[in-house]
């Protein structure tokens, strides 16, 4: 699977249903009245942590995100039936942001983690809602309100014990290699990692995460080699291993 940190969605929150105009007509109710339902009210979205995710690929494919309308009341009082919630599931450690990339809206840190990020539109009233001493048969009722819209930006920050940086091809895929059970891409030349890359350490009873990052050369800062936006990934680790080929000079 490709790794992909980086995502802009678009999404949208259901639009509430119509409110009902109708009335009751029935042999033995002389005065029947209004009868109509409300409308169902829109889908909210949502994002949501989720275990065995370690990437945003799924976005840059789906860059736009609905929720269901609801649907339209009905006579006999009946109301109409909610729209559907737009679910975002996403890797633990994501963060959401406002267009801008720089508003922070949510943290998701572990799984399980939930924010509504849209609310649907609330269904309108039926005709019922507007009878009156003065007014006995109303024939209007509400329109839904409209969903909301925007985008967002996701970036996700793996979560990761250990981060293990240093010079390319200082060994550090080999040692990943070596340490879990992991399959790095591994080769004599630089940049042979292009991505970060997890794996399991464990040491008798106990577990944790190593995470390989990419190499830092001298100018990433400035765009040099693959630059230094993938150190965004480290700021989660309890602890950096920076790893050194020792048969250099």
């Amino acid at each position: 699977m490709k790794f992909l940190d980086t995502a802009k969605v678009y999404i949208q929150s259901g639009a509430g249903g119509n409110g009902c105009v109708a009335f009751r007509r029935e042999k033995f109710i002389e005065y029947g009245g209004p009868w109509g339902g409300d409308g169902g009210k829109g889908g909210d979205v949502w994002a949501e942590a989720v275990d065995n995710l370690n990437t945003l690929i799924d976005y840059r494919y789906q860059q736009h995100v609905r929720a269901r309308n609801g649907e339209g009341g009905m006579g006999k009082e009946m109301t109409g039936a909610g729209g559907d919630d737009a679910v975002m599931r996403v890797p633990p450690g994501t963060q959401i942001f406002e267009e801008d990339g720089e508003t922070l809206i949510a943290d998701l840190t572990n799984p399980g983690d939930r924010v509504k990020l849209l609310r649907g539109g609330n269904g309108g009233f039926d005709n019922a809602h507007f009878k009156s001493s003065t007014n006995q048969a109303p024939r209007h009722a509400n329109p839904g309100q409209p969903g909301e819209e925007k985008a967002i930006v996701l970036k996700l920050k793996l979560i990761a014990d250990v981060g293990l940086i240093g010079l390319p091809n200082a060994g550090k895929s080999t040692f990943l290699s070596r340490v879990s059970q992991a399959k790095p891409k591994i080769a004599d030349y630089p940049f042979t990692t292009l991505n970060p890359q997890l794996g399991v350490v464990r040491i008798d009873t106990t577990d944790f995460v190593l995470a390989d990052l990419p190499g830092l050369i001298e100018g990433a800062h400035d765009g040099v080699g693959l630059g230094d936006k993938f150190l965004g990934h480290a700021e989660r680790c309890n602890a950096i291993l920076h790893l050194i080929d020792g048969t250099e000079s």
